[in-house]
């Protein structure tokens, strides 16, 4: 198992491999439709995404986070 101090780290990899996955798999199929090799082009698609999805949530994520916190913590009246 993986230390929690890496907690963050995981999430990130895990949350960006996931969201690039689907995403890329969408909007491939959207822009190309089912055609052959779709497999192939799907998985290429979503190396780059992936590539570019895991640095960009590490910068973006604790951004959001104290965003997030700020506006959840508002009353509402």
């Amino acid at each position: 198992m993986i230390n929690k101090k890496y907690l963050l780290q995981v999430q990130t990899l895990l949350l960006s491999g996931i969201m690039s996955f689907i995403m890329s798999g969408v909007i491939t199929l959207i822009n190309l439709g089912l055609v052959e090799g779709f497999g192939v082009i799907w998985f290429h698609a979503w190396v780059l995404a992936y590539a570019i999805a895991f640095p960009t949530i590490m910068v973006v994520f604790p951004f959001a986070r104290k965003m997030a916190t700020r506006i959840a913590s508002k009353e509402v009246e």
